[in-house]
C-alpha cells in the first residue's frame, strides 16, 4: 500500500510539473496510462478489474466525454476522479491518446 501511495505522489507531482509549464510531459502521461491506468484496465489495456480501452473500444466517446470520465471517475464503479492528481489538459491528452488507433 505504501508503494502505491508513493507511486502515485510521483506521478502526481510529474504531472502537475509537467501541467504548470503549459505543456503536457507526454512521457510522465504515457507511462501513467500504461502503468496507473493499466493496473486495472490490464497493461496492454485489453482490460482487467477495468474495462478495455483499447481505440476500438472507446470509440462511442468523445475527447471531451472520455477526459471527462477521467477527471471525474465513475460514481458506483472502481474508477476513481483523476481531477485530484492530473489537470484537464493532461485528461485532454490522455483522452487523445486512448482514442488514437495507434495506441496499444
Amino acid at each position: 500500500m505504501v508503494r502505491l501511495v508513493a507511486a502515485a505522489l510521483f506521478f502526481a507531482n510529474a504531472l502537475q510539473a509537467a501541467s504548470a509549464g503549459g505543456t503536457a510531459d507526454t512521457k510522465a502521461l504515457k507511462n501513467l496510462v500504461h502503468q496507473d491506468c493499466g493496473s486495472c484496465h490490464g497493461l496492454t489495456l485489453k482490460g482487467g478489474l477495468g474495462p478495455d480501452l483499447r481505440p476500438k473500444n472507446l470509440e462511442h466517446y468523445d475527447v471531451e466525454a472520455l477526459a471527462d470520465v477521467i477527471l471525474n471517475g465513475i460514481p458506483g464503479t472502481a474508477m476513481p476522479p483523476w481531477h485530484p492528481l492530473i489537470s484537464v489538459e493532461s485528461a485532454n491528452w490522455i483522452a487523445q491518446y486512448l482514442l488514437k488507433p495507434e495506441t496499444r
